[in-house]
């Protein structure tokens, strides 16, 4: 365990700890890897008990980048007001008789043998059971459905199991992202990590011939709620999801009320048929946990017997 990599000022460990890990990084739709951590922080009132260290794991610059990777710094008069600094920050949420470690960072640009050892160090310091690690990628799918998460993970055991969470198995071949990347070192540490990544919507129009703007959503409530649901049931953290089961429901009726206005001024360009067409070619795959589906058996047999009783 390299310290000098990572710093831990506290250690707690007296309960059975889980971890949710979200970067700033490429797979980010809906902002599911960068802001779903930060909801939950805030949600559980988490509080920060360590980071690792950015000391040869960023890049200052890039010949013809410009902007791109240099830190930015707020000036008056001359005097430094505000420098950033490139953060990966681990929080603590005391959840009863659970733990709740989240940890938010920016992806690395080299050197991520290292970051990934510090990560991983970290949690085995603090004696994590299970790492849910989450990702966003944008597709055309339908905006009112429940998203679909594809399932990577790090010990060929964790399969069967995790076939109870309404995922597609990934298939996906070409450049790693940091999920996938941490999920194939996890198996040489026999370390059980998951990689869950939600499908926000997203609308080109190209292929319809339509020199419109592309329409995506940029924060998606509903993608950080499915996800959650399944992380919540799996470490049994009894979350008080209510607020963004709310958000979830508004983000939908928004997106009604945009694709409305966008069918009334521009009829010609029969958008709602095209969302239907995605629609159609769509396979929903909801989410209902064993104790939600043996509750809906019971009312279905309820509602059978009181109509047999009134016969």
């Amino acid at each position: 365990m390299d310290n000098t990599l990572f710093e831990l000022w506290e250690t707690p460990v007296e309960r059975d700890n889980y971890m949710l890990a979200g970067w700033r990084q490429w797979a980010d739709a809906g902002e599911v890897s960068s802001g779903l951590p930060r909801y939950l922080i805030e949600l559980t009132a988490a509080q920060k008990i360590g980071e690792i260290k950015p000391n040869g794991f960023y890049l200052f610059q890039i010949p013809g980048t410009h902007h791109l990777l240099r830190p930015q710094v707020k000036l008056a008069d001359g005097y430094r007001q505000e420098m950033s600094r490139h953060r990966n920050d681990v929080y603590y949420a005391d959840l009863g008789d659970k733990g709740l470690v989240i940890f938010l960072g920016e992806e690395p640009h080299q050197h991520e043998d290292l970051y990934a050892q510090a990560f991983f160090d970290i949690a085995e310091a603090l004696q994590v059971k299970r790492i849910v690690v989450v990702g966003g990628v944008y597709g055309a799918m339908p905006y009112d459905k429940d998203r679909e998460i594809s399932c990577v993970y790090s010990l060929p055991k964790m399969k069967e199991e995790l076939e109870n969470y309404a995922v597609r198995f990934s298939n996906y071949e070409g450049g790693s992202t940091i999920g996938t990347y941490l999920a194939h070192l996890a198996e040489f540490r026999e370390l059980e990590l998951v990689v869950f990544y939600a499908f926000s919507p997203a609308y080109e129009f190209s292929q319809l011939g339509i020199t419109l703007q592309a329409m995506r959503v940029e924060e998606d409530w509903k993608a950080w709620y499915d996800i959650l649901r399944r992380v919540d049931y799996m470490f049994h953290l009894g979350l008080n999801l209510t607020d963004l089961e709310q958000k979830s429901r508004e983000l939908i009726e928004e997106w009604d009320a945009r694709i409305a206005e966008l069918e009334e001024k521009r009829p010609e360009l029969h958008v709602r048929a095209y969302l239907e067409a995605i629609a159609k070619d769509f396979e929903e795959r909801p989410f209902i946990p064993l104790d939600e589906a043996w509750n809906e058996l019971d009312d279905l047999l309820n509602e059978i017997d009181q109509d047999l009783d009134e016969e």
